[in-house]
């Protein structure tokens, strides 16, 4: 990826939606309390990425799709002591209300926008070292990057077998890929889960993926 990061380093919205759910469920699966993934009606937010990073996707229904966040030790993005405008120049079709109340909590270090087939941000000052997308979120242009945090999240270097691990990162593409259609069903779901708890899935667990797929439109044939 490059420093600063490029639009080009993301891939499109459906992939990273469809990545950032899973996120969301591995977590949900395996996790007994509250995780840092969440969705809701702003979008998929990964609320802590270590040290206070942060990102949020949100994909709108018109296919266009807006990802922001931050790395508090990457996104270097003050020139002489004043954050840079992330927004300036934005288009108007932009979640306006969210996206000024990020930046009057000085959250940004990126945000990036989807239009018209491809992503976009500001032009960046010269003297802009790096705005920490590849420190906050270095899934977005990586499925290796993907699986291997995923399986951070499912706790599977710790309980899990190398064979283990790597039919997870087998299942975790194969879920990807479904989600990424939009054709997950509970087969698929109970497939991963599956893989991510090879001692066997509770029922509640399974539900609440499904419901989470679900909710996320994850199931809805294109």
């Amino acid at each position: 990826m490059h420093a600063p990061s490029l639009p080009e380093d993301l891939e499109s919205p459906a992939r990273l939606w469809a990545r950032a759910v899973t996120f969301a469920l591995v977590e949900g699966a395996c996790e007994d309390g509250t995780g840092e993934h969440a969705l809701d009606e702003h979008g998929l937010w990964c609320h802590s990425t270590g040290a206070c990073g942060w990102w949020r996707l949100t994909v709108l229904d018109d296919g266009r799709a807006v990802f922001v966040g931050q790395d508090p030790d990457g996104s270097r993005t003050h020139i002489d002591g004043e954050q840079i405008d992330f927004l300036a120049g934005g288009p108007e079709w932009l979640p306006w209300e969210q996206l000024r109340d990020d930046a009057r909590g000085n959250l940004f270090g990126f945000v990036y926008w989807w239009d018209d087939g491809s992503w976009h941000r500001i032009a960046y000052p010269e003297r802009l070292g790096d705005d920490g997308l590849d420190g906050a979120a270095p899934w977005v242009g990586s499925e290796e990057e993907f699986r291997s945090l995923a399986a951070v999240l499912a706790h599977a270097e710790d309980t899990m077998t190398p064979e283990q691990e790597k039919a997870l990162h087998g299942a975790l593409t194969g879920f990807r890929e479904r989600a990424e259609e939009r054709t997950v069903d509970e087969a698929a779901v109970a497939t991963l889960l599956a893989a991510l708890l090879p001692g066997g899935v509770p029922l509640e667990r399974l539900g609440a993926a499904l419901d989470l797929a679900v909710r996320a439109g994850l199931t809805r044939a294109t």
